[in-house]
C-alpha cells in the first residue's frame, strides 16, 4: 500500500495520494489550493497515474485543484451529490472572509467542474486503482460531507478512515457555514463516527493523523454526545 499526503495552500489542507504500491494506477483524495505540482512530483517520482479524484466534500480547500488535476490526467472526479453544485460555483458554501481570501490570494479564479462527475451516496464504493472506498455519508459539516473507509491492514490497523472534515484529532468540523447544519452533525457523530471500529486509523482533512480508540477516549465532541448542549465547532 502506497500514501503520500502534503498539507495543500493557506487552509493546510491534507491532500492524500492512495495507490497499491509504486508504478501504478492512483487516486488523489481533496487537491486543494496548490495541490497541483506537489500531486505531479509525488506521481513522477513514484511512476503513478492518477485515475480518480475523491472529494470528502465541496468546500474549496479541498477542492480547488480538482479540474486541473482531473484535466490533466483525464480522471474522473467522485462526489457525493449534494454537493455537486460547489465544483462550479464554490462560493455557494463559502462564508465572506474565505470568498475575500479567495479573490485576494487567485483573483480572477474561475470554476467549472470536471469533464467527468461520478455522484456518489452512503455506502457506494469507489471501485479504482485497485482500491475500494467506501463512502460513509456524514452531513454537518456539508451536505453532502463524505468519509471514506479502505479495509486495508496497514502498521497495525486493520482499517484507514479518510474523514474530510468531519472529525479531527481532539475536534470535529465547523457547522457555521452555508449547508452546516449542526443537528447533522450530531447525528452523523452518532451514528457514523461512533460505529466506525476502534482499529481504524483516522486521516481527516486537517491537522495530524489520529485513531478512533484516541478520539473514543479523548474527543470532547464524542464524549459529550449523550449531552444534548454539545454545538460542534472548529476553524477548518
Amino acid at each position: 500500500m502506497f500514501i503520500a499526503s502534503f498539507p495543500a495552500g493557506v487552509w493546510q489542507t491534507n491532500c492524500y495520494v492512495l495507490a497499491t504500491g509504486t508504478g501504478t494506477e492512483c487516486v488523489v483524495l481533496d487537491p486543494g489550493m496548490g495541490a497541483v505540482d506537489p500531486v505531479r512530483e509525488i506521481v513522477r517520482e513514484h511512476r503513478l497515474k492518477p485515475v480518480a479524484v475523491v472529494l470528502t466534500h465541496g468546500h474549496l480547500d479541498h477542492t480547488f485543484s480538482v479540474t486541473p488535476l482531473c484535466r490533466s490526467s483525464d480522471a474522473a472526479c467522485w462526489v457525493h451529490g449534494e454537493d455537486r453544485t460547489l465544483l462550479a460555483d464554490p462560493y455557494l458554501g463559502m462564508g465572506p472572509d474565505a470568498s475575500a481570501l479567495v479573490e485576494r490570494l487567485a483573483p480572477g479564479s474561475t470554476f467549472v467542474e470536471p469533464d467527468t462527475v461520478h455522484e456518489l451516496a452512503d455506502g457506494g464504493t469507489v471501485a479504482v486503482a485497485g482500491l475500494e472506498l467506501r463512502a460513509i455519508h456524514a452531513p454537518g459539516h456539508t451536505r453532502g460531507s463524505t468519509m471514506f473507509a479502505l479495509d486495508v491492514a496497514l502498521d497495525g490497523f486493520e482499517s484507514l478512515v479518510f474523514s474530510g472534515d468531519v472529525l479531527f484529532a481532539g475536534s470535529v468540523g465547523r457547522t457555521d457555514l452555508p449547508g452546516g447544519n449542526p443537528a447533522d452533525m450530531l447525528e452523523s457523530l452518532r451514528t457514523k463516527v461512533l460505529t466506525l471500529p476502534d482499529a481504524a486509523a483516522v486521516l481527516p482533512g486537517h491537522g495530524p493523523q489520529t485513531t478512533m480508540t484516541a478520539e473514543r477516549a479523548h474527543n470532547p465532541y464524542l464524549q459529550d454526545l449523550q449531552g444534548q448542549s454539545t454545538r460542534p465547532r472548529s476553524t477548518s
